[in-house]
């Protein structure tokens, strides 16, 4: 995608967004275009392939604050393997000419201007290398870093392990090629968790290292777990007479069944708590606590018999019993 005179792709233009995007917006983006234009998606389409390349190169710009502001300052010129912004800057002052369009400090978007300058030689040394002398060949660059997501059931991001995945990775040429590797799923890893797999991303065009492959880890709800940071909450079902007299139920837990106390006169709604019993910490500091929240289920379809022993049972029923809702 073009939207400069002089035919050259220009980076926002290429994810769709303006210019002051915040970098929440702008991996929406991405994440939005690499999925339309994923060579998965659209298989045999060389014109999908290059636009995915495109988006992927463009991200691997602008996700960088540091690639991100000399591209904002100088444009394309800013991309090319061995530029030196600071040797720019001081070649700017020095000829006193625009770089890229609009005064020092920001680049008019479609206000592109090139060098006018006697001597190019000396002023691309000055820009890439910082000396005199002729414009350097490109050197290594490294490759582009990527973005995918992965979706995890509740409890194997709760437990971790391991899981292999498969994905397109552009090849040094810009061809996209199937990899899998295996990724080590940390325990307790939360929806919108980030993992970052080094030298996974794409392939250097010139030589030098790979990029990174990045993913967002997607967990899916479970039937009846719920987190909330590292506590893990669920709702259990107890009988009047549990309630009532207390007891001692099984409750689920991450590693299987475990016993718990309930205390005698029991309100439904209570919430009891297991230690220990939550959420792991991905960085190995302790895990959360369960937090078990009752409910008290009253028996139905009462024969004459068992209606007769709760009417007898409600003449112990508090006579103030929502006093405390009056006014």
């Amino acid at each position: 995608m073009t939207d400069r005179k002089d035919g050259r792709s220009d980076l926002y233009a290429t994810l769709g967004v303006d210019r002051d995007v915040g970098p929440e917006a702008l991996r929406k983006a991405y994440r939005k275009l690499a999925r339309q234009h994923h060579p998965d998606v659209n298989p045999g389409d060389t014109a999908a392939e290059a636009r995915f390349k495109e988006i992927s190169q463009a991200y691997a710009v602008l996700s960088d604050a540091d690639k991100r502001r000399n591209y904002d300052e100088f444009g394309q010129i800013s991309l090319e393997s061995g530029f030196d912004p600071e040797a720019a800057r001081r070649a700017r002052e020095s000829f006193g000419a625009h770089f890229g369009g609009g005064a020092p400090g920001g680049v008019g978007h479609d206000r592109a201007e090139e060098f006018h300058f006697g001597n190019l030689d000396d002023l691309f040394g000055r820009i890439f290398t910082g000396r005199g002398g002729p414009r350097p060949a490109p050197g290594p660059r490294r490759g582009v870093d990527l973005e995918t997501e992965i979706e995890l059931e509740f409890l194997d991001a709760a437990r971790g392990g391991e899981r292999a995945i498969s994905f397109a990775r552009p090849a040094a040429d810009g061809r996209p090629q199937r990899q899998r590797v295996n990724v080590r799923i940390p325990p307790g890893v939360a929806d919108g968790g980030r993992i970052r797999l080094a030298g996974k991303g794409g392939a250097s065009s010139h030589g030098g290292p790979p990029g990174d492959l990045h993913l967002t880890i997607r967990v899916r709800p479970h039937p009846y777990f719920r987190r909330e940071g590292r506590d893990l909450h669920v709702q259990v079902p107890i009988s009047v007479s549990e309630a009532a007299l207390g007891a001692k139920i099984e409750v689920p837990t991450l590693e299987g069944r475990a016993m718990m106390t309930v205390p005698e006169g029991t309100d439904g709604g209570r919430k009891l708590r297991l230690r220990g019993k939550g959420i792991p910490d991905p960085k190995g500091g302790p895990p959360g606590d369960l937090i078990v929240t009752v409910q008290i289920r009253v028996p139905r379809s009462l024969d004459a018999e068992a209606r007769a022993k709760l009417e007898e049972l409600a003449k112990f029923d508090p006579s103030d019993l929502r006093k405390e809702l009056e006014r």
